[in-house]
Protein backbone atom coordinates (compact mmCIF):
# COMPACT_ATOMS: atom_id res chain seq x y z
CA UNK A 1 0.00 0.00 0.00
CA UNK A 2 0.97 3.78 -0.64
CA UNK A 3 0.27 6.86 1.68
CA UNK A 4 0.69 10.22 0.37
CA UNK A 5 1.17 13.63 1.71
CA UNK A 6 0.83 17.53 0.51
CA UNK A 7 2.16 20.57 1.84
CA UNK A 8 -0.19 23.54 1.16
CA UNK A 9 -0.23 27.15 1.89
CA UNK A 10 -2.55 29.36 0.20
CA UNK A 11 -3.00 26.57 -2.47
CA UNK A 12 -5.18 27.57 -5.35
CA UNK A 13 -8.06 25.09 -5.08
CA UNK A 14 -8.45 23.73 -8.86
CA UNK A 15 -4.73 23.04 -8.41
CA UNK A 16 -5.37 21.07 -5.29
CA UNK A 17 -8.10 19.17 -6.82
CA UNK A 18 -6.62 17.92 -9.80
CA UNK A 19 -3.74 16.86 -7.95
CA UNK A 20 -6.14 14.54 -5.84
CA UNK A 21 -7.33 13.39 -8.58
CA UNK A 22 -4.23 11.45 -9.60
CA UNK A 23 -4.16 9.78 -6.49
CA UNK A 24 -7.44 7.54 -7.60
CA UNK A 25 -5.65 4.76 -7.02
CA UNK A 26 -6.42 1.70 -4.80
CA UNK A 27 -3.09 1.61 -3.79
CA UNK A 28 -3.26 4.43 -2.21
CA UNK A 29 -4.26 3.93 1.25
CA UNK A 30 -4.35 7.73 2.37
CA UNK A 31 -3.50 10.85 1.44
CA UNK A 32 -2.58 13.68 4.68
CA UNK A 33 -2.72 17.23 3.21
CA UNK A 34 -0.75 19.64 5.63
CA UNK A 35 -2.05 22.96 5.46
CA UNK A 36 0.06 25.49 6.42
CA UNK A 37 -2.03 28.27 6.23
CA UNK A 38 -5.51 26.95 8.08
CA UNK A 39 -7.86 27.72 4.86
CA UNK A 40 -10.87 26.13 4.83
CA UNK A 41 -11.58 25.63 1.34
CA UNK A 42 -8.58 22.91 1.55
CA UNK A 43 -10.26 21.52 4.33
CA UNK A 44 -13.81 21.27 2.16
CA UNK A 45 -11.65 19.91 -0.67
CA UNK A 46 -9.30 17.24 1.63
CA UNK A 47 -12.71 16.16 3.82
CA UNK A 48 -14.47 15.72 0.51
CA UNK A 49 -12.39 12.86 -0.10
CA UNK A 50 -12.32 9.51 1.16
CA UNK A 51 -8.89 9.23 1.69
CA UNK A 52 -8.18 12.08 2.69
CA UNK A 53 -6.48 13.10 6.26
CA UNK A 54 -6.97 17.68 6.83
CA UNK A 55 -4.12 18.36 9.08
CA UNK A 56 -4.53 22.04 9.84
CA UNK A 57 -0.42 23.40 10.98
CA UNK A 58 1.12 26.52 11.23
CA UNK A 59 3.77 27.55 8.32
CA UNK A 60 6.53 25.54 9.56
CA UNK A 61 7.84 25.19 6.26
CA UNK A 62 8.09 22.38 3.52
CA UNK A 63 10.01 19.35 5.38
CA UNK A 64 8.47 19.94 8.65
CA UNK A 65 4.92 19.80 7.40
CA UNK A 66 5.90 16.54 5.35
CA UNK A 67 7.31 15.07 8.71
CA UNK A 68 3.29 15.39 10.22
CA UNK A 69 2.16 13.20 8.16
CA UNK A 70 5.05 10.78 7.76
CA UNK A 71 5.32 10.01 11.67
CA UNK A 72 1.61 8.76 11.48
CA UNK A 73 2.62 6.80 8.64
CA UNK A 74 5.57 5.14 10.32
CA UNK A 75 3.45 5.06 13.74
CA UNK A 76 0.63 3.36 12.08
CA UNK A 77 2.94 0.95 9.99
CA UNK A 78 0.12 1.24 7.88
CA UNK A 79 2.10 1.79 3.93
CA UNK A 80 5.50 0.15 2.64
CA UNK A 81 5.69 2.99 0.44
CA UNK A 82 5.33 6.86 0.96
CA UNK A 83 4.90 9.47 -2.31
CA UNK A 84 6.06 12.92 -0.68
CA UNK A 85 4.50 15.45 -3.84
CA UNK A 86 3.44 18.83 -4.89
CA UNK A 87 0.22 20.12 -5.50
CA UNK A 88 1.51 21.06 -9.04
CA UNK A 89 1.63 17.84 -9.92
CA UNK A 90 -0.14 15.60 -12.15
CA UNK A 91 -0.27 12.12 -13.61
CA UNK A 92 -2.42 9.10 -15.10
CA UNK A 93 -3.18 7.19 -11.50
CA UNK A 94 -1.53 3.63 -12.88
CA UNK A 95 2.04 4.57 -12.67
CA UNK A 96 1.77 4.39 -8.98
CA UNK A 97 1.20 0.76 -9.58
CA UNK A 98 4.07 0.74 -11.88
CA UNK A 99 6.24 2.70 -9.66
CA UNK A 100 5.40 0.27 -6.77
CA UNK A 101 5.87 -3.02 -9.17
CA UNK A 102 9.44 -2.09 -9.49
CA UNK A 103 10.07 -1.63 -6.45
CA UNK A 104 8.51 -4.61 -5.18
CA UNK A 105 11.11 -6.17 -7.05
CA UNK A 106 14.06 -3.91 -6.44
CA UNK A 107 14.34 -4.10 -2.74
CA UNK A 108 17.57 -2.29 -2.90
CA UNK A 109 15.91 1.08 -3.96
CA UNK A 110 15.07 2.89 -0.86
CA UNK A 111 13.58 6.33 -3.13
CA UNK A 112 12.53 6.56 -6.79
CA UNK A 113 11.90 9.33 -8.88
CA UNK A 114 10.13 9.12 -12.30
CA UNK A 115 10.99 11.27 -15.25
CA UNK A 116 9.35 15.20 -14.84
CA UNK A 117 8.09 17.29 -18.11
CA UNK A 118 6.86 20.75 -18.22
CA UNK A 119 2.94 21.19 -19.12
CA UNK A 120 4.26 21.80 -22.12
CA UNK A 121 6.53 18.63 -22.89
CA UNK A 122 9.59 20.26 -21.98
CA UNK A 123 11.95 18.05 -19.69
CA UNK A 124 12.34 19.08 -16.21
CA UNK A 125 16.11 18.04 -14.74
CA UNK A 126 14.96 16.76 -11.18
CA UNK A 127 17.36 14.30 -10.49
CA UNK A 128 21.06 16.20 -10.13
CA UNK A 129 23.87 16.01 -8.51
CA UNK A 130 25.09 17.02 -5.15
CA UNK A 131 25.52 20.63 -5.88
CA UNK A 132 29.32 22.77 -4.61
CA UNK A 133 28.46 26.20 -3.58
CA UNK A 134 28.95 26.87 -7.27
CA UNK A 135 26.49 25.31 -8.66
CA UNK A 136 23.51 26.49 -6.76
CA UNK A 137 24.82 30.42 -6.49
CA UNK A 138 26.15 30.41 -9.69
CA UNK A 139 22.52 28.89 -11.43
CA UNK A 140 20.47 31.35 -9.10
CA UNK A 141 22.08 34.64 -9.82
CA UNK A 142 24.29 34.64 -12.54
CA UNK A 143 22.92 35.11 -16.36
CA UNK A 144 22.14 31.79 -17.52
CA UNK A 145 24.46 31.57 -19.89
CA UNK A 146 27.15 31.78 -18.18
CA UNK A 147 29.04 28.28 -16.78
CA UNK A 148 26.30 26.58 -18.70
CA UNK A 149 28.62 23.24 -19.39
CA UNK A 150 29.23 23.15 -15.34
CA UNK A 151 25.38 23.89 -15.06
CA UNK A 152 24.64 20.93 -17.19
CA UNK A 153 26.77 18.49 -15.84
CA UNK A 154 25.21 19.51 -12.02
CA UNK A 155 21.58 18.51 -13.54
CA UNK A 156 22.76 15.63 -15.29
CA UNK A 157 21.73 16.67 -19.13
CA UNK A 158 24.01 13.95 -20.21
CA UNK A 159 22.69 11.04 -18.94
CA UNK A 160 20.43 8.57 -21.20
CA UNK A 161 17.04 9.10 -20.26
CA UNK A 162 15.94 5.59 -21.38
CA UNK A 163 18.14 4.16 -18.51
CA UNK A 164 17.77 3.32 -14.60
CA UNK A 165 20.37 5.88 -13.36
CA UNK A 166 21.57 5.55 -9.52
CA UNK A 167 21.82 9.65 -8.36
CA UNK A 168 21.83 10.95 -4.75
CA UNK A 169 19.73 13.98 -5.29
CA UNK A 170 16.33 13.84 -5.98
CA UNK A 171 14.15 17.13 -6.19
CA UNK A 172 11.09 17.48 -3.76
CA UNK A 173 8.35 17.60 -6.11
CA UNK A 174 7.53 13.89 -6.34
CA UNK A 175 9.55 11.40 -4.06
CA UNK A 176 8.18 8.24 -3.99
CA UNK A 177 10.63 6.14 -0.60
CA UNK A 178 10.19 3.16 0.81
CA UNK A 179 9.03 3.73 4.13
CA UNK A 180 11.93 1.22 5.74
CA UNK A 181 14.54 3.04 3.86
CA UNK A 182 13.14 6.36 6.07
CA UNK A 183 13.58 4.35 8.98
CA UNK A 184 17.04 3.79 8.64
CA UNK A 185 17.79 7.17 7.16
CA UNK A 186 15.21 9.41 9.15
CA UNK A 187 13.15 12.36 7.99
CA UNK A 188 13.06 15.76 6.65
CA UNK A 189 15.63 17.76 8.39
CA UNK A 190 13.47 20.45 10.08
CA UNK A 191 16.15 22.95 9.96
CA UNK A 192 15.80 23.74 6.77
CA UNK A 193 11.82 25.36 6.13
CA UNK A 194 12.42 25.17 2.32
CA UNK A 195 14.39 24.24 -0.76
CA UNK A 196 17.44 21.71 -0.06
CA UNK A 197 15.49 19.05 2.39
CA UNK A 198 15.22 17.39 -0.33
CA UNK A 199 18.51 17.25 -1.39
CA UNK A 200 19.60 16.64 2.28
CA UNK A 201 16.70 13.64 2.93
CA UNK A 202 17.97 11.79 -0.96
CA UNK A 203 21.45 11.85 -0.17
CA UNK A 204 20.84 10.41 3.73
CA UNK A 205 19.06 7.22 2.06
CA UNK A 206 21.57 6.80 -1.09
CA UNK A 207 24.01 5.86 2.15
CA UNK A 208 22.09 2.88 2.45
CA UNK A 209 19.89 2.11 -0.55
CA UNK A 210 19.73 3.07 -4.28
CA UNK A 211 18.10 6.21 -5.22
CA UNK A 212 17.01 6.03 -8.62
CA UNK A 213 16.12 8.13 -11.54
CA UNK A 214 13.54 5.40 -13.14
CA UNK A 215 12.41 6.11 -16.81
CA UNK A 216 9.24 3.35 -16.69
CA UNK A 217 7.02 6.28 -16.06
CA UNK A 218 6.44 10.26 -16.04
CA UNK A 219 4.67 12.90 -14.29
CA UNK A 220 4.33 16.82 -15.34
CA UNK A 221 5.05 19.67 -13.08
CA UNK A 222 4.05 23.05 -13.65
CA UNK A 223 7.01 23.97 -11.58
CA UNK A 224 6.19 27.63 -9.91
CA UNK A 225 9.94 28.92 -8.62
CA UNK A 226 8.77 30.86 -6.22
CA UNK A 227 12.23 31.81 -5.31
CA UNK A 228 12.78 33.56 -8.83
CA UNK A 229 9.92 35.88 -8.74
CA UNK A 230 10.04 36.81 -5.22
CA UNK A 231 12.76 38.67 -3.27
CA UNK A 232 11.26 37.19 0.14
CA UNK A 233 11.51 33.26 -1.46
CA UNK A 234 15.02 34.45 -2.67
CA UNK A 235 16.24 35.17 0.96
CA UNK A 236 14.17 32.14 2.55
CA UNK A 237 16.07 29.88 -0.72
CA UNK A 238 19.87 31.40 -0.12
CA UNK A 239 19.68 31.50 3.77
CA UNK A 240 18.31 27.51 3.70
CA UNK A 241 21.51 26.57 1.42
CA UNK A 242 24.05 28.37 3.46
CA UNK A 243 22.52 26.14 6.17
CA UNK A 244 22.76 23.10 3.98
CA UNK A 245 26.79 23.81 3.14
CA UNK A 246 26.58 24.61 7.14
CA UNK A 247 25.91 21.04 7.66
CA UNK A 248 28.09 19.18 4.95
CA UNK A 249 30.59 21.65 3.93
CA UNK A 250 31.31 24.08 1.66
CA UNK A 251 34.38 23.76 -0.13
CA UNK A 252 35.51 20.17 1.09
CA UNK A 253 32.73 17.33 1.75
CA UNK A 254 34.00 14.21 0.82
CA UNK A 255 30.92 12.21 1.14
CA UNK A 256 29.35 14.80 -2.09
CA UNK A 257 32.34 14.05 -4.35
CA UNK A 258 32.38 9.88 -3.44
CA UNK A 259 28.48 10.13 -4.36
CA UNK A 260 28.75 12.31 -7.72
CA UNK A 261 31.44 10.00 -8.95
CA UNK A 262 29.04 6.96 -8.31
CA UNK A 263 26.21 8.47 -10.80
CA UNK A 264 25.96 5.15 -12.73
CA UNK A 265 23.17 3.32 -14.47
CA UNK A 266 21.64 0.01 -12.23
Amino acid sequence: MITVSIVTYHTPDDELSGCLRCLESDLVKRVYVVDNSRSRSTRDIVEGVGKGVYIPSDNVGYGAGHNQALRRVMDGGEADYHLVMNSDIEFDSDILGKIAGYMDGRRDVGALQPLVYSPGGERQYTCRALPRPADVFARRFLPRGWFAESRDAYLLKHLDPSLTWNVPYHQGSFMFLRVSALRVAGLFDERFFMYPEDIDLTRRIHRHFLTVMWPGASIVHAHRAESYKSLRMTRIHAWNMVKYFNKWGWLRDDERDEFNRGIRPV
